[in-house]
């Protein structure tokens, strides 16, 4: 794989054997290394094949039992050895040894040839260390945990931002969950490890040239895993190590018809016969925000969907799933409200009301202050549940749910100010996504269904092994927009959740009676259709007020023009042909977390070019995807990796790989190659 040139021993910075004089004492525990000195306990111990987890806490032993995202029983881990010296610890695992030193800084090297793949650095040469504990009151810090940085490194990964940028490196990231910014803190590095930042905490990751810091505002511990190895066999470790996505059920791998919003039963059901009147593949259609009574209510306003159960039934016989937007916020004027306070199954808040948001609800003219349920009781998790499966499973069947505003949003978003179940809002803030899929994963299996799948805007470490598919968020409408949503997804992709997808189109407005418009939705709905999952979403123009009455502007394939309607209409047809690939594909994430989106370094990490690519993907192992994302484009320039011949799919004209080429792309087709003659159904 990609390389850049690393330090040996003694090269750039000290050799840990040789630091100053004994400070620390070593012992093994467990099968684990553990270090103590100046009141500080590291922990070192397997977890999983060829990767490590690294605890440190100041004023005892490290904790167990606190919210991470490492399942509980990891894989056994092979070749595992412990050695101790006087002025050094060794902790073999596989293809990965910890040396740490007196000091208790650790360094990370390939067992096979002592190379360095990841070294702790101190601050500076007298204090802090590599380690830093500032003290936040009651027993937590602010924490720091420093890294040494390298020449030529990239960093991938760390969940799904919008700042469009592949390469993290030179970034500062918020760990902080926001709409369409999804915290997830997990770095692919191109010189052959994966790490894990194994906390929920609020804080943030500087990945600088003079080094890499990890912060947390206030925790009581240092959490991290890495893992050796090239970047497909990281993955399957990591995906291992938080838990694998189930298998996508078949109907979830078709089209995905939405808008904001469907105001009626019988709007919803003139799209969905209308679909079927065409000819024209669909899967599942969505009822979006504001089909409920109360927010919190959880339940279908009969003045709007007078008959869910009619509904249904038509919609099976059409073959449509139908997908129901959840929101975890309580209006007070729900029938659940009451209750649920008085329980304490709300987010608790440290010195203001146990509300936290504003939002529009029915039967009022403004605003009221909404409570988010607390996703971390698992209380308040079965409450939701059994709310959801009383109204909206057992009497109709419904199986599929959106979980929107999972962040959670709100306003403002103070997260010293709250207090979960799980732990003080700085502490575990980022976690709340997961365990709102958890939510409905874990009653979905309760009630006997096998197959879950939940669309989440925000996801955390994990959220994968609850079924949960993530999408971009609420983000633009332009070519520009376009662009920056290749590089969230493969990060996406990087962090260990392979069912994603974005708004086709972008989300805040664009005319569909626009040509210019029309040009995005066009080239935004060929990637759509090469996306792991593939949904048609947006507030089209003209808008309307956030409100219980609002809608947009049609947004449907036919709502384009005649000659946009043509092209939506073929790459509907290409989805479902592929609809075979696709699962085969899904299948291998199940089975061993290779994601579905892929960079081209996950195939190719002997191709140093490959690791700068950022404009295009492999959509599974066989089918290289490169996006049109300028205006007026007519012909497309794509690199091909080396290691293989590539066949242009419309074309049937055959490349070698390591080369860059360009082909025609006309506005009815997006430049897609087929690797080593693999055979697929693309052209008719």
């Amino acid at each position: 794989m990609n390389q850049p040139a690393v330090p040996q021993p003694g090269e750039g910075s000290p050799s840990l054997a040789q630091s100053s004089p004994t400070i620390g004492t070593f012992r093994e525990r467990d099968g684990a290394l553990e270090w103590s000195g100046r009141q500080e306990t590291v922990r070192i111990e397997p977890w999983g094949p060829d990767a490590i987890r690294v605890r440190a806490r100041l004023g005892g032993p490290v904790l167990e039992g606190l919210p991470g995202a490492l399942i509980d029983d990891p894989e056994p881990a092979q070749a595992v050895t412990v050695k101790i010296g006087d002025d050094e610890g060794q902790l073999t695992v596989g293809a990965i040894t910890a040396h740490i030193s007196a000091e208790g800084q650790i360094r990370f090297v390939r067992t096979d040839d002592g190379t360095e793949l990841l070294a702790e650095e101190r601050a500076h040469f007298w204090w802090p260390g590599p380690r830093l504990y500032t003290p936040t009151g009651n027993g937590h810090h602010r924490l720091e945990q420093r890294f040494s940085a390298y020449e030529g490194e990239r960093l991938y990964g760390l969940g799904q931002h919008q700042h469009g940028r592949f390469d993290q490196k030179g970034t500062v990231q918020d760990l902080v969950q926001r709409n369409a910014e999804v915290t997830i803190p997990v770095l692919t590095s191109s010189r052959g490890y994966t790490l894990l930042w194994n906390s929920p905490a609020i804080g943030r990751v500087e990945l600088a040239d003079n080094g890499t810091r990890w912060v947390a505002d206030s925790a009581r511990q240092i959490d991290y895993w890495i893992t050796a190895g090239a970047p497909a066999d990281a993955q399957r470790r990591y995906s291992a190590a938080t838990g694998r996505t189930p298998m996508l059920p078949e109907w979830a791998a078709g089209f995905w018809q939405c808008k904001l919003r469907y105001r009626t039963q019988d709007e919803l059901l003139a799209v969905a016969r209308e679909y079927k009147r065409r000819g024209l593949p669909i899967s599942a259609i969505v009822c979006d925000f504001f089909h409920w009574t109360h927010l919190g209510d959880w339940k279908f306003d009969p003045a709007e969907w007078p008959d869910p159960a009619a509904m249904m039934r038509e919609l099976d016989t059409l073959g449509i799933k139908l997908v129901v937007s959840v929101w975890p916020s309580v209006s007070p004027l729900s029938e659940n409200h009451e209750l649920m306070e008085q329980k304490g199954y709300f987010i608790g808040t440290q010195y203001s009301p146990m509300a936290h948001a504003d939002w529009p609800d029915k039967e009022v003219a403004s605003t009221v202050q909404v409570a988010f349920y607390d996703a971390t009781n698992p209380e308040a998790r079965e409450f939701v549940w059994s709310r959801v499966r009383d109204n909206y499973l057992e009497p109709y069947g419904i199986r599929a749910f959106w979980l929107d505003a999972c962040e959670p949003e709100l306003k403002p978003h103070f997260a010293e100010n709250l207090r979960y179940y799980a732990g003080p809002g700085l502490e575990v803030g980022n976690l709340y996504p997961r365990e709102n899929a958890r939510t409905f994963y874990e009653g979905m299996r309760a009630a006997g269904e096998t197959e879950v799948v939940t669309l989440n805007r925000s996801a955390w470490a994990g959220s994968q092994r609850y079924g949960a598919a993530l999408w971009s968020g609420d983000i633009g409408t332009d070519f520009a927009t376009l662009r920056r949503q290749i590089a969230a997804g493969l990060n996406t992709a990087l962090s260990g959740i392979p069912w994603w997808n974005t708004d086709i189109g972008g989300f805040h407005g664009g005319d569909p009676n626009d040509p210019a418009y029309r040009e995005v939705m066009v080239r935004w709905f060929q990637f759509g259709a090469l996306s792991p999952l593939m949904r048609l979403h947006g507030f089209r123009d003209p808008g309307m007020p956030l409100g219980p009455d609002m809608t947009g502007g049609p947004n449907e394939v036919w709502s384009y023009g005649e000659e946009a309607a043509a092209i939506l209409e073929k790459y509907l047809h290409l989805r479902e042909r592929l609809k075979p690939y696709v699962l085969e594909v899904m299948r291998a994430a199940h089975e061993e977390g290779l994601p579905v989106m892929r960079p081209l370094f996950l195939e190719f990490p002997e191709d140093e070019t490959a690791w700068s690519v950022d404009d295009a993907y492999l959509f599974g192992p066989d089918l290289l995807v490169a996006p049109v994302l300028t205006a007026g484009a007519t012909e497309w320039t794509v690199y091909l990796p080396a290691g293989a011949r590539w066949t242009d799919a419309w074309t049937g004209e055959e490349y070698g790989g390591g080369t860059t080429v360009t082909v025609d792309a006309p506005l009815d087709r997006i430049p897609l190659f087929l690797r080593d003659g693999a055979r697929l159904p693309v052209a008719e």
